[in-house]
Formats: C-alpha cells, structure tokens, sequence
C-alpha cells in the first residue's frame, strides 16, 4: 500500500493513502503536535469529507488500537502449538516515563515484553533501558498467569 507524505508548508505534514472505494484516508501531523484525521469525499479524493482533531495522546492510542492487534495476531499464530504459552496486549500506564526495567516484569512474573507498540510503531525486544511514554502498549509473552500479574503491575504499579 502507497502512502503519500505532501508537506504542508508552515502547517505540517499530511500522509494518505487509498483506500478499496477509491476514498483517501489519512492522518495531518501539525507542527505544534496537533493531529487530524482526514477522510476525503467519495467522488473527490483532493476534497475532506470529514476530520477529526486529534491530541497527541489520542493519536497515540488510536495508533495503538490499529497496530498492535496485527502484531498480537502474529505472535499468538506463532506461539500457537506451544501449550502454555501466551500473548497479550497490556496498556502501560503505571510505568510511564519510568523504564522497562523498573517494572522488574521477567523477575516478577517470568513473562516477557517483546515489543512495545507507539503511536502505531512497534518497538521490537526493548532492553531494559526503554522508556515507556503515555499510550504505550507492552506486548507481553507468558503464562496466563504471568500474564495476569503482568497486567496488575502495569497498570497499578
């Protein structure tokens, strides 16, 4: 699938793409942080029909509700034949702006963070180091188990 980028001059950037009826559905990226949805007019691709203002925090987690599934559904077709083993899509919200390792998951719970899915981008075998920003989704392998606590101590502490 082609995406266009079209820099907007002074305002931003706008990406797009058509989609199967011919209609463009995209997302403008303002300088100031801003972001907007943009659907385009079913016999006018050049022409809005709608949009939609967007904080950075919501593109981060529309971005996210898009991305990650995809990636969750790779990793649990893969992990398929293994009994006992897990793949979940856990929203990080009592470690943000604090890393990876302060959450001590592996020791806590013997499950693992794979990827950390951002504003749609997935962030593959993040160390210890990483980051975590508001939004963050941890794609987390495990036991159910592991996985239950995994989810406690993300999003409680």
């Amino acid at each position: 699938m082609n995406v266009e980028v079209t820099p907007l001059p002074g305002i931003g950037v706008r990406q797009d793409f058509s989609i199967r009826s011919g209609r463009r559905i995209g997302v403008i990226t303002y300088r100031d942080g801003r972001f907007e949805l943009i659907l385009s007019k079913q016999d006018d691709p050049d022409a809005t029909a709608a949009s939609i203002p967007l904080a950075p925090e919501e593109a981060g987690t529309l971005a996210g509700l898009l991305g990650a599934p995809q990636l969750v559904t790779q990793l649990s077709r893969e992990h398929h034949d293994i009994t006992g083993i897990t793949t979940r899509q856990l929203p990080v919200t009592a470690f943000a702006h604090r890393t990876l390792g302060d959450t001590a998951l592996r020791t806590r719970t013997g499950a693992s963070v794979v990827a950390v899915v951002r504003a749609g981008t997935a962030h593959p075998s993040p160390g210890p180091e990483f980051l975590f920003s508001d939004g963050d989704l941890a794609v987390v392998v495990g036991t159910a188990d592991g996985l239950d606590t995994a989810a406690e101590i993300l999003t409680g502490g």
